[in-house]
């Protein structure tokens, strides 16, 4: 499973709820300089129709590779809904889906494919991941309750039905599937920050480099 260990180890510490999940990695050594993506990987790092939390014109962009199916993307939501309510309108967050977890991964980003063509993605999305444990247990898949989980969060199902099966939803999940090799992603979450990739992976690094950056387009 994805960053399965790091996740582990955090619950295994301290009960983590999904409204204050807080994952902490001890960093013993400087920050190193990290390289922004290469010109020529940009394109594939954000698309026009990825999803966007956050005011289109902020300052800071977090490119988040997301599977719904994953723990550690679920641990790590609040967390980014934090920072964003910390520095207000100066960060906005990118998803990019990142089916990691078969059948599963690939209802859910339908969707939430279907719920951002409603006009209600955050309101599904936040629904799916905290009715995660329920619909995607591992070892124990159960995809067909994500639809079921939206409609209450308010998803025209009937609509969604079709949406979900459309050419571009298809076109879309291929698109960022191809972006994932492109950028190299094997994990998830996934952070780019303004174009840098987030190493080492930590909370409180995200944390930095997102206060960092907006420190830098404030001055």
């Amino acid at each position: 499973m994805n960053r399965r260990n790091l996740i582990l180890s955090v619950l295994a510490l301290s009960a983590v709820g999904f409204g204050g999940a807080v994952l902490y990695v001890t960093r013993s050594a400087p920050t190193p300089e990290v390289e922004p993506v290469a010109p020529e990987k940009a394109e594939a790092l954000t698309r026009p129709y990825s999803p966007v939390l956050g005011p289109d014109n902020a300052a800071v962009t977090i490119v988040e590779f997301f599977d719904p199916a994953c723990e550690a993307c679920r641990a790590f939501h609040p967390i980014v809904k934090d920072i964003m309510s910390e520095h207000g309108n100066s960060v906005r967050v990118v998803i990019r889906y990142t089916a990691f977890h078969g059948n599963g991964s690939d209802t859910a980003i339908r969707v939430l494919e279907a719920a951002r063509m409603q006009g209600i993605f955050e309101p599904v999305l936040n629904a799916i991941l905290r009715e995660q444990p329920r619909w995607a247990a591992h070892g124990s898949m159960r995809p067909n309750l994500v639809l079921d989980i939206a409609a209450k969060a308010g998803l025209d199902r009937a609509a969604a039905r079709g949406q979900m099966l459309a050419p571009q939803t298809t076109a879309i999940i291929n698109q960022d599937r191809a972006d994932v090799e492109t950028m190299g992603v094997r994990q998830t979450p996934t952070f780019f920050v303004n174009g840098q990739p987030l190493d080492p992976f930590s909370e409180a690094e995200l944390r930095r480099v997102v206060a960092a950056e907006v420190a830098a387009k404030q001055s």
